[in-house]
């Protein structure tokens, strides 16, 4: 089991994969993860609860990640797994019809989703 942090109360609620797009330089998918939950509450709150689930190293990381947000939001997942070959932005445009991956990330649908993972390259 895993957690990703995101500031605010922001993020996916019916979701079954989170594709996880890598930005600048690479600007490809280089992996997924099935979602299990969103959690959202107090920042201090869920560290406290999930901060061992996520990758940041310590406390601190965290505080200096939130950037004074009060507010956080958890995505749990698992079986995180990384794809041999990475999903190029081009792939993703193609597919997607996203020119440019939006900074909170994009939903797509599953069709989009398997058409990406499982390659119609």
């Amino acid at each position: 089991m895993h957690a990703f942090v995101r500031r605010g109360l922001v993020g996916p609620k019916n979701v079954e994969l989170i594709l996880f797009y890598v930005t600048y330089p690479h600007k490809e998918i280089r992996g997924v993860g099935d979602f299990i939950e969103r959690i959202t509450g107090d920042a201090e709150d869920l560290w406290n609860a999930y901060g061992h689930e996520s990758l940041l190293k310590s406390y601190k990381e965290y505080v200096d990640f939130m950037q004074g947000r009060t507010k956080a939001t958890f995505i749990k997942f698992k079986n995180l797994r990384e794809f041999a070959t990475p999903i190029p932005a081009s792939v993703i445009s193609r597919v997607t019809g996203i020119g440019r991956m939006p900074r909170m990330g994009k939903y797509i649908t599953k069709e989009m989703a398997h058409q990406l993972i499982y390659g119609v390259m």
